[in-house]
């Protein structure tokens, strides 16, 4: 990894104050314009910018400043990093050992039977493989599709456990959950809900009222009941 000056301007600004160096090489070092270098020596930019010490830093050294001041036409180097840091792996298509490639149409078909909500794209990143053959797949238009077997990922060595848990919750983001899908089909709406209770309602009116009518047909029955007795005395 190509090593890079941190904060070039506020080296700059620090090598002014602090150094007989010459425009065009501090310009050089920190890759600014000898113009820009001239301007922060007169003043009239980096106003706010506070100098940094390149020899504390570790990126440059005291002597390698002293060979540049006594030689106009000398480059200054940075210092090599006393801790080495390992380059960062660019992201790409999962790689596959080849022992393995022909296990990737099974782990596919398992992917899309068991897990309907990962897209393409995702179980590309999970089994390396390309958008064409989960089409196929999914189509059942691969040239091997009366033999393949659905068979898991994981158990095949092609992802991880981890890797396929965060993939599927990413595809399940804002889907309602099974149980509450259920919940949902258990409560009734509020539609059904008000012509529940304006039916008890009605039901509860027509209940009182037949009492009512047959309370009073009881009344009426017992004084011709008693009249009948007197007249048979």
């Amino acid at each position: 990894m190509a090593q890079q000056l941190l904060m070039p301007k506020a080296t700059a600004v620090w090598l002014v104050d602090n150094t007989s160096l010459s425009f065009d090489q501090i310009a050089e070092f920190c890759t600014l314009h000898p113009l820009e270098v001239k301007a922060i020596a007169d003043g009239e930019a980096a106003q706010g910018i506070k100098g940094m010490d390149p020899i504390i830093t570790g990126q440059l050294t005291r002597d390698e400043i002293v060979r540049a001041e006594k030689d106009e036409k000398y480059r200054l180097k940075l210092a090599p990093p006393k801790v080495r840091v390992p380059e960062a792996k660019r992201k790409g298509p999962r790689y596959t050992p080849v022992s393995k490639r022909q296990d990737r149409p099974n782990a596919i078909l398992w992917l899309v039977r068991n897990h309907p909500e990962l897209k393409d794209p995702a179980i590309s990143r999970l089994v390396g493989t390309t958008k064409h053959t989960i089409e196929q797949i999914r189509e059942r238009t691969h040239w091997n599709s009366a033999n393949l077997q659905p068979m898991d990922p994981v158990t095949l060595g092609l992802c991880s456990q981890i890797d396929l848990d965060l993939e599927v919750e990413k595809a399940s983001r804002g889907m309602p959950r099974p149980e509450e899908v259920a919940e949902e089909e258990r409560l009734l709406s509020a539609a059904q809900t008000q012509n529940y209770r304006s039916g008890a309602r009605e039901d509860g009116e027509l209940d009182a009222a037949a009492v009512f009518a047959k309370l009073t047909s009881m009344r009426r029955t017992e004084p011709e009941e008693n009249e009948e007795e007197d007249e048979l005395r």
